[in-house]
């Protein structure tokens, strides 16, 4: 199943998306204790949201809704770098690590689907990064691998939007760079597990202006998403609403040559087969 939150005639919703893509089933309005997602997600009460909207006709056309982040209160946003096959000869540094690295965002950095990311006056150097989301669905700490799936509600796509300059503000610090204001997404939607087969199968791709940049499988991550899971959980406690990018594949703007930064009128689109397109423009930020 496939859940969207989204704003219908100047009202925030959530719901899940019918079989034929045309529909929303507005479960905010059919199951008013659970007003979005991330409310649902820190219930436990997806499975009941599922089974609502399993016998319901959609209630909102695709085309009268505006997407927005698919997790609205995202509580913890972990992120995992470079982890993709060929990503560290995309780096000076070069030496390998039996360790991920890891860094957070914070959600006034995500929009949603169809939204536009900001390029601030400050930098010319936005750049993307296709990325798979794991939605976690159930409490854990200390986590085994073998136990990793089950506490993960379902998956998304995001864009992890960085400014490349100021990710070299500080030795050991990529804060800066990685939270811009809105120059990252996430969605279009979280897909549930029971619609997703081996996560090692799954194919991300990246294009820029239908141009194709990233393209690579989960097969070739250094640390699969149930080692992350596995390991995030080792030093805190995951709950029912974080988030984890879970790592870019070589080809981002920064490591091309020349350098491609995005510019306003670009088109990023961040695809799996099996989640979707996630899909943002690029625009300046306006003057105040």
């Amino acid at each position: 199943m496939r859940f969207i939150t989204c704003r219908h005639e100047g009202r925030d919703t959530w719901g899940a998306v019918t079989e034929n893509g045309e529909g929303v089933i507005d479960l905010g309005r059919r199951l008013p204790d659970l007003p979005d997602l991330s409310t649902a997600l820190e219930a436990e009460r997806l499975g009941e949201a599922a089974e609502a909207a399993s016998w319901a006709e959609a209630d909102l056309s695709m085309s009268d809704i505006t997407y927005e982040r698919t997790i609205p209160r995202p509580g913890k946003i972990l992120c995992i770098g470079v982890n993709y096959g060929g990503r560290n000869a995309e780096y000076t540094d070069t030496a390998n690590s039996n360790k991920p690295s890891v860094f957070v965002r914070f959600p006034d950095s995500l929009v949603g689907h169809d939204e536009s990311l900001i390029r601030p006056p400050e930098s010319s150097q936005l750049d993307y990064e296709g990325e798979i989301v794991a939605v976690i669905g159930k409490r854990g700490r200390r986590i085994p691998q073998t136990e990793a799936r089950d506490h993960i509600a379902g998956l998304a796509l995001g864009n992890e939007g960085s400014v490349r300059d100021w990710l070299r503000h500080g030795k050991f610090n990529v804060t800066q760079g990685k939270n811009w204001e809105r120059s990252g997404s996430l969605g279009p939607w979280m897909v549930t597990l029971d619609e997703i087969g081996k996560f090692q199968d799954l194919h991300i791709e990246t294009h820029v202006n239908g141009e194709l940049r990233q393209s690579d499988t989960v097969a070739s991550m250094a640390f699969p998403i149930e080692f992350q899971v596995a390991y995030l959980s080792t030093f805190i406690t995951l709950q029912p609403g974080d988030i984890i990018f879970t790592g870019t594949p070589t080809g981002a703007g920064a490591h091309l040559d020349p350098p491609q930064w995005l510019k306003p009128g670009d088109i990023v689109e961040v695809s799996v087969p099996e989640i979707g397109i996630l899909r943002n423009t690029i625009q300046d930020e306006e003057s105040p």
